[in-house]
């Protein structure tokens, strides 16, 4: 069965950091974008940031800088490495499959001031 599995969601004060992590059961991993999503309590899911098949990355603005996102093949996992969090970053974090339409069951990330 093919799955996302995300983790590394936790409560972090601001100005902190965490490390999610995104673990595909997917043969065909290393030719995948996987995609960062987030959705704070009462908005719309939006988009955090991409990683291509061959690790170049792209960013929402509201995190370019602060955010990076990085891929291990030999793993099947992709990590969104977050630092100086603030409060506008509590979310539920979610990673996709684009291509496959396929989505982790999220996890949560609180930011505390």
């Amino acid at each position: 069965q093919v799955q996302l599995v995300e983790s590394g969601g936790g409560v972090v004060q601001a100005g902190g950091s965490l490390r999610l992590s995104c673990a595909a059961s997917v043969s065909t991993f290393s030719i995948e974008a996987i995609g960062w999503y987030r959705q704070a309590p009462g908005m719309q899911r939006v988009w955090v940031a991409t990683i291509d098949s061959y690790g170049r990355p792209n960013y929402a603005g509201s995190v370019k800088g602060r955010f990076t996102t990085s891929r291990d093949n030999a793993k099947r996992t992709v990590y969104l490495q977050m630092n100086r969090l603030n409060a506008e970053d509590t979310a539920v974090y979610y990673c996709s499959l684009d291509r496959l339409g396929l989505w982790g069951q999220g996890t949560q990330v609180t930011v505390s001031s």
